[in-house]
């Protein structure tokens, strides 16, 4: 076979056709694109997760609990640290930071330390050495956040709990710690040191303690974890090592780039079904050509390779220019994703991305053209002297069959490797597979419903511009898949966003809670009740709440259950401490879903506990089970009366363990308070009236962290509707590429009108009514898709009753239309503004 020849003919046939071309190339840029900025974002976070992980930990082992150590705990942290070469403590928890010159208080992160840490990396301060100098006095380091709000300088006094202490920093950038995460609670260091006597660490204060260890370079600290896994679980120790820190959080974030991966890839093929549809067309005009050529000699094979070539070049310039845009796009994503990475980003060119890229655009550009090519196989010498208008039936030609196993094979194979996993590769290729087949079948159904209800009483032109969505050759299909495709993308994104927003704003309704006091201990809890009275504020929820561990189930404690393989419990449920309550009845998002209640037992009965269901399921207890509880060093029993479904959307306090009244009523415990305010200036009066008072107790707005989620959702949103943009795009160009394609088809009937003495605005009338008619449609396909979707995250995952945003689908439908007729209409003029005579002798 002469290539040169082939290569010459496809070059001497492309260059009337090259603007055509070009539109196929642009079909697949912007799918290549969101690939290869996903892709090359995807590779720089791992760079930098594993090269900054050891400044996340700040340590080579992180051995935390939330239980104060007893004496057997304390023995083994002494064990560890005589095997390292430093040691830090830490002991976190929220409380709340008053600020006495701007009379304004905050719940906060604190942070009570004692060793040099962190061992790798630094605090970044103002002034530099401000840590260096930390922990003499009773001074702390507060997160410039924090300084700014509350017009806090160096040398200003904050009171924490009953204490007072002076800020010597200004915490400008911590380790590990992003921007949303910061706003959220901001972090205050403090000398542990001086945290004692302060009054925050109460009966029922939630600690997390920490111990940081740095061992000798050639100390294998994975190998120890492993060997002392047994013992961790004893003394309810978690860890956390640098090798374990870099794939929890490279596993966190990568998940989500493979995600927005998939999205760019299915924006590429959509650009190629487009491109196939096209190429149909293409390829149906150049059959006179392809029998010319026949009769010269050509082989079949020949002409087949001759425009084989055409889409192949394509494909490659596609996948260059894809590649070019996406590696610019990935030097914008960490200016958007940094405040909820944990990490520095990077943005270096990925040779890796910009390769794969542009062998994805050539592969995916010969697939797809390959099935409308395969019919010039089949062109004889005699088709010059016959022409027909009809399509030649591909059905015949069994090549198609392996053409479509390519296809899938090739989508697989991808898919897997983005995905790492072959069932979540089934679901990708099951629901991509049914969301084409939807929307082909809502977009089918459509035009055929359309088309059998023809509305024979509209004007005549707005009629003649819906019959055109039948004209032959016309890609109504593919354009109502393609523009759905994106419009579904992006409206499920807004559904899903919006639909987890509503789930938390359901606290700022009227009479609903929307404000918590925790950490109330009994002498302060009236008190505080007739603050809130006074404050002309309601009591929403008074709560009881005691802290305790599971010390043993049917009698077996957990070093038993350690040593018995044969057992479904594992030592694991003994983890962790309960915050449990007790009440006579249940509340409105709780219902029995087994056994009976029992609300109250007498002195000297067997107490009765209630389990909320998935808990129970975890820890592997059934009902009648016996449980002994822990609690502030006095062992309980009870048995298991009931398992409970707990509706945890609803804003209220919600327990996996409930006792009757009469078991734990004299226990340590502390308060919950829930209470509304209407407005931020009740709101703060309010919590500076507490602070002043009770400087222990901690208050949560819960508006300021709807605020901040919402802040946080609409981030990730915007990046992943950014990358999911990319298929409305997709679309937006195939309907670019179709106008072209049909375009003498077009000529055909504009002459034709203007012959019969249609004027030209009658034929912009048609035209544009057409249009307006096709991105109703795509628009309507792609937010029944979005709607159904929606309803099954909402059913199935997020466990809430969705309810879409009519004023949203509204808008998304206007304003697809409008930019489906302003392209439709604006590619179509060269057309429009033409006389029928200039027309006929130009083409």
């Amino acid at each position: 076979m002469n290539w040169h020849w082939i290569f010459l003919m496809a070059w001497r046939d492309s260059r009337k056709n090259r603007s055509r071309l070009l539109l196929f190339i642009s079909s697949i840029v912007f799918g290549i694109a969101a690939l290869v900025a996903m892709k090359s974002f995807n590779e720089n976070l791992k760079r930098d997760i594993d090269t900054q992980a050891a400044l996340l930990i700040g340590a080579d082992l992180d051995l935390r609990s939330t239980r104060k150590p007893d004496s057997s705990t304390l023995v083994f942290i002494d064990s560890i640290k005589n095997l390292s070469e430093q040691m830090a403590t830490e002991e976190r928890f929220m409380s709340m930071i008053r600020f006495p010159k701007a009379d304004g208080s905050r719940l906060v992160q604190v942070r009570a330390l004692t060793g040099d840490f962190p061992f790798y990396g630094n605090l970044e301060t103002l002034p530099d050495d401000a840590y260096k100098r930390f922990g003499q006095e009773p001074e702390v380091l507060v997160e410039k956040t924090l300084m700014i709000q509350y017009d806090a300088e160096l040398g200003d006094s904050v009171q924490l709990g009953i204490n007072n202490f002076t800020i010597s920093g200004e915490l400008i950038a911590q380790p590990g710690q992003t921007a949303m995460r910061g706003a959220m609670a901001p972090t205050v260091f403090v000398p542990l040191a001086h945290l004692e006597n302060s009054g925050l660490q109460q009966i029922g204060s939630r600690i997390q303690y920490h111990y940081y260890f740095k061992f000798p370079s050639q100390f294998r600290t994975d190998d120890f974890v492993e060997q002392q896994k047994e013992r961790f679980t004893q003394l309810q120790l978690r860890s956390a090592t640098v090798s374990t820190t870099k794939e929890n959080t490279g596993r966190s974030f990568s998940d989500m780039a493979h995600f927005m991966e998939l999205v760019g890839f299915v924006a590429l093929l959509l650009g190629c079904i487009g491109v196939s549809s096209a190429v149909h067309i293409y390829i149906r005009e150049k059959l006179v050509s392809v029998a010319i050529l026949r009769c010269l000699g050509t082989r079949s094979s020949q002409a087949f390779f001759i425009f084989l070539v055409q889409f192949a070049a394509i494909g490659l310039i596609g996948g260059i220019l894809g590649a070019a845009l996406g590696t610019l796009i990935q030097y914008a994503i960490p200016i958007v994703m940094q405040d909820i990475i944990p990490v520095a980003l990077s943005n270096r060119i990925s040779l890796n991305a910009i390769t794969e890229g542009i062998g994805l655009g050539l592969v995916i550009s010969i697939l797809f053209a390959l099935l409308p090519l395969i019919s010039v196989r089949h062109i004889s010498p005699l088709y010059s002297l016959r022409v027909s208008d009809e399509p030649q039936p591909l059905w015949t030609d069994n090549l198609r069959w392996w053409i479509y196993l390519l296809i899938l094979t090739f989508i697989i194979v991808f898919t897997r490797l983005q995905l790492n996993g072959w069932r979540q590769t089934l679901f990708f290729i099951v629901g991509l597979g049914f969301t084409f087949t939807l929307l082909y079948g809502v977009a089918k159904g459509f035009t055929y419903l359309i088309r059998r209800y023809f509305p024979k009483k509209w004007p005549y032109l707005w009629r003649q511009g819906l019959s055109n969505l039948y004209r032959p050759n016309n890609q109504t299909i593919v354009l109502l898949i393609s523009i759905g495709l994106g419009t579904a993308l992006i409206a499920t994104l807004f559904f899903v966003q919006d639909m987890l927003l509503q789930r938390v704003k359901i606290a700022s309704a009227e009479n609903q809670a929307n404000m918590v006091l925790f950490d109330i201990q009994p002498p302060q809890r009236d008190t505080i009740k007739n603050m809130t009275r006074e404050a002309g504020l309601p009591i929403v929820e008074d709560v009881p709440i005691v802290t305790m561990q599971l010390a043993a189930i049917n009698g077996k404690r957990a070093n038993d259950y350690l040593s018995d393989s044969t057992s479904n419990i594992s030592a694991r449920s003994f983890r962790g401490e309960i915050r449990a309550t007790y009440r006579d009845s249940l509340t409105l998002s709780e219902k029995i879903v087994e056994g009976h209640w029992t609300g109250r037992v007498s002195k000297g009965e067997m107490g009765q506990v209630s389990l909320e269901k998935s808990y129970a399921e975890r820890i592997g207890v059934e009902i009648g089970d016996s449980l002994l509880f822990n609690v502030q060093g006095v062992e309980i029993p009870a048995i298991v009366s009931n398992f409970r479904e707990v509706d945890w959307n609803r804003f209220q306090s919600n327990f996996r363990v409930v006792f009757a009244e009469g078991i734990i009523d004299n226990a340590p415990k502390f308060y919950l308070i829930m209470t509304h305010v209407d407005n931020e200036t009740q709101s703060a009066t309010f919590q500076q009236a507490i602070v002043n008072r009770f400087p222990n107790v901690s208050v949560i707005d819960i508006n300021t962290a709807i605020d901040i989620l919402e802040s946080l959702l609409e981030r990730i949103a915007f990046v992943i509707q950014f990358i999911g943009s990319f298929s409305i795009l997709t679309g937006l160009v195939v309907l670019i590429a179709s106008v072209r394609i049909s375009k003498y088809q077009r000529l055909k009937e504009n002459v034709l009108l203007r012959t019969l003495g249609a004027s030209r605005r009658q034929v912009f009338t048609i035209t544009a009514s057409e249009y307006l008619m096709l991105g109703i449609l795509a628009s309507i396909t792609g937010i029944v898709i979005a709607l159904i979707a929606s309803n099954l995250l909402g059913i199935f995952i997020f466990e809430t009753t969705f309810v879409p945003s009519i004023g949203f689908i509204l808008v998304l439908t206007a304003l697809v239309s409008v930019l489906t007729v302003g392209i439709g209409v604006t590619n179509s003029l060269s057309v429009l503004n033409r006389s029928p005579l200039e027309t006929l002798r130009k083409e």
